[in-house]
């Protein structure tokens, strides 16, 4: 029989102990959540809609989004954009997610497990922390063109 400690037991044990990043051992889970009324031209091709300032640093442990049927065969990427709105990743969360659904959770959609505990900045493929929020968003990639409303809970910890 063999035992396997994770990084978070190894640094526990250690002697002297290491201290492990709070967003991955003791954190606390921060919550970014609401709804959006899109109106009828909010869901064509390339129109973003930004749900969530979310601190660069954050650990997302979550991100789970829901819309209601906006017409035609819509589907949106789930990615994020700095600030002053230029695109980080437009799809590095989800790729071509189809309308009229529930919430559904994202967070593994595109990214693979190893990706657990990387800093936001990280899952977007930026080198270094840009040291301000990053906008979580959805860019739709394929028209809808009616009205509904999008829905969105994003969790992640930082301290």
């Amino acid at each position: 029989m063999t035992t396997k400690n994770s990084d978070l037991v190894a640094n526990y044990l250690a002697l002297p102990q290491v201290a492990n990043p709070a967003s991955e051992l003791g954190g606390r889970i921060r919550i970014a959540s609401g709804n959006v009324a899109l109106a009828a031209g909010d869901s064509t091709d390339n129109d973003i809609v930004y749900l969530a300032p979310i601190p660069s640093h954050a650990n997302l442990v979550s991100i789970r989004i829901g819309a209601d049927a906006l017409g035609g065969s819509c589907t949106y990427n789930v990615g994020l954009y700095k600030l002053d709105n230029t695109v980080v990743d437009e799809d590095c969360l989800a790729t071509s997610v189809a309308d009229g659904a529930a919430l559904a959770e994202l967070r593994y959609e595109v990214l693979d497990l190893n990706t657990t505990g990387q800093k936001l900045y990280e899952l977007g493929g930026l080198s270094a922390d840009p040291g301000e929020p990053l906008y979580v968003a959805a860019t739709f990639n394929a028209t809808g063109g009616t009205l509904g409303d999008m829905a969105f809970i994003i969790e992640y910890a930082v301290d």
